[in-house]
């Protein structure tokens, strides 16, 4: 029951994250960076700093735009060395994002339906399906799309397993380990249960970046896991 823990940096300075990432040290060697350091405290060069580390990157960007403009800004992620990236699952957007990343080392994901929305989120945002049924819709149409995978919840991970196959990525926010607070996450499952479920990624940001002892948290974290670190 390996899988790959995935720490998300959502703090607000580059001085911060980089003493968290000193602190665990070889305990995490994977990092995502969302909009909050991204935009606000120098998330590219910092993300540029761990790979030339050794570290993994995932720059979590979720682009939407018209295709050439999602075509550019892949292909700038992918000159990075980035291991993934982010876009919306919309049909067109996933072809271009696609046809950017071909030939790099870059998997592009998908994202569904955010983990911070249920059904009732999809109604007020015009949606006619819930959200099982919306990422399920997304999942079949990333497959097509030929993209390396998917942003989902852990509560559609075996759905969505089903339905992608063995091969793609399937990449759960919204994990909580045991007696953590859900905080503004609907969808949540632990660790554990996630990976059972068909994720192969786990992303985790406040049970590690705001705990007492961060490493202590991500060892727990992979403990739950199965103690794995890593999936190919």
């Amino acid at each position: 029951m390996a899988g790959t823990l995935i720490v998300a940096l959502d703090l607000d300075t580059r001085d911060e994250a980089e003493r968290l990432v000193a602190e665990l040290g070889d305990t995490v060697d994977f990092y995502k960076i969302g909009y909050q350091l991204f935009y606000g405290g120098d998330g590219l060069n910092l993300g540029k700093a761990l790979l030339a580390a050794g570290k993994r990157v995932f720059f979590d960007l979720k682009m939407l735009d018209i295709d050439n403009t999602v075509e550019k800004g892949v292909s700038a992620i992918a000159r990075t060395g980035a291991t993934m990236t982010t876009v919306h699952a919309y049909p067109k957007t996933m072809r271009a994002a696609a046809r950017a990343a071909e030939g790099s080392g870059l998997t592009v994901l998908g994202v569904t339906v955010l983990t911070s929305m249920d059904d009732a989120d999809l109604i007020e945002a015009g949606y006619s399906r819930d959200a099982a049924g919306l990422v399920a819709l997304r999942a079949e149409q990333a497959t097509a799309a030929g993209i390396g995978g998917i942003v989902c919840s852990p509560n559609e991970a075996e759905m969505v397993r089903s339905i992608v196959g063995p091969r793609l990525a399937i990449v759960t926010p919204g994990i909580r380990p045991t007696g953590s607070t859900h905080g503004d996450q609907k969808r949540v499952t632990g660790p554990g249960e996630a990976l059972k479920a068909g994720a192969s990624h786990l992303v985790v940001g406040r049970p590690i970046t705001a705990a007492p002892d961060p490493v202590a948290a991500a060892k727990a974290i992979l403990a739950e896991m199965g103690g794995g670190t890593r999936l190919a």
